[in-house]
């Protein structure tokens, strides 16, 4: 994967200054945090040393049983590591979206792979979690988490980029759902299905991706779902606060993680633009390249 997309691994420290109600609004990247009642480890709640070896131990069986396991899709990421641009900056472990050279990003040439990917798009017009004309020439499927934070780069500096596409009816971008990052990753997740049923997933979107860090996972509590809600213009919370924890919007997101794991994805952001793969925050011109490849415009 790209060093601009994220990884299922222990999230980053977190940004400081947590924000009490009525404070000044967060800048953009800025970030918040809930974090005075988190648990801090004790002696008393650490494992034992032994039983920590012994999950160390399976976690790397298992590790090894996955990767043992071949599947033609898999192929998709190993055909995005040559497709995407690499990074100019080779830093590793800042946190902050690198910034790719102009390389041609090229559609996949496994015809498995391109099999696969052209049974990706759903194109349904009931869909609360795509925007665009549901027959546009280019679909773009988008893999994120909420507490990704080159999800919420991508979100903020590169999606507004590729608005005029949509507008022109030549794009359609259908989001999934890749949660990596735990329960708060989930609720967030859910919380958006929710505000779509009620028309506003991607108001919810822009208003959480906004905020949101630049490096680390930012803790996200109840109340901040429901903030981020108001500020897209959920009418009713009442109903929000229903469908935000319904059994049937988790199997809409376990369907998306699913579709994610069968394909061997593991880090978001993760995208395919009719048969050609990226991975990882790209700016934007790299996305315009591949849209107007496959015959979209502004």
């Amino acid at each position: 994967m790209s060093s601009s997309s994220h990884q299922n691994q222990p999230p980053s420290p977190q940004q400081p200054s947590p924000q009490q109600p009525g404070s000044r609004p967060l800048s953009p990247g800025q970030g918040w945090k809930h974090g005075a009642d988190e648990p801090v480890a004790t002696p008393s709640n650490r494992l034992p040393w032994v039983l920590v070896a012994m999950l160390s131990a399976l976690s790397l069986l298992l590790g090894g049983v996955l990767l043992a396991q071949n599947s033609e899709l898999k192929q998709l990421r190993n055909q995005a590591s040559s497709a995407t641009p690499a990074p100019a900056d080779s830093s590793q472990g800042s946190g902050q979206a690198q910034q790719p050279s102009q390389t041609q990003a090229q559609p996949s040439q496994n015809p498995a792979a391109i099999a696969a990917m052209k049974k990706l798009p759903r194109r349904d017009p009931k869909d609360p979690t795509a925007m665009g004309k549901v027959d546009a020439p280019v679909v773009m499927i988008e893999w994120s988490d909420f507490r990704c934070p080159f999800c919420s780069v991508w979100t903020r500096e590169t999606l507004p980029e590729l608005q005029p596409y949509i507008d022109s009816g030549s794009l359609r971008i259908e989001h999934r759902d890749l949660v990596l990052f735990g329960e708060e990753s989930m609720n967030a997740a859910m919380a958006a299905r929710a505000a779509g049923n009620q028309g506003k997933f991607w108001e919810f979107s822009t208003a959480l991706h906004k905020v949101a860090p630049t490096s680390g996972h930012p803790t996200i509590k109840q109340a901040d779902l429901e903030r981020f809600a108001k500020q897209a213009g959920v009418p009713d919370m009442a109903k929000f606060t229903k469908d935000s924890t319904s059994a049937t919007t988790r199997a809409a997101i376990d369907k998306d993680i699913e579709e994610a794991r069968s394909l061997g994805l593991s880090g978001t952001p993760f995208f395919v633009v009719n048969t050609t793969p990226l991975s990882g925050a790209q700016p934007a011109e790299v996305f315009s390249q591949v849209i107007e490849q496959n015959g979209g415009k502004k």
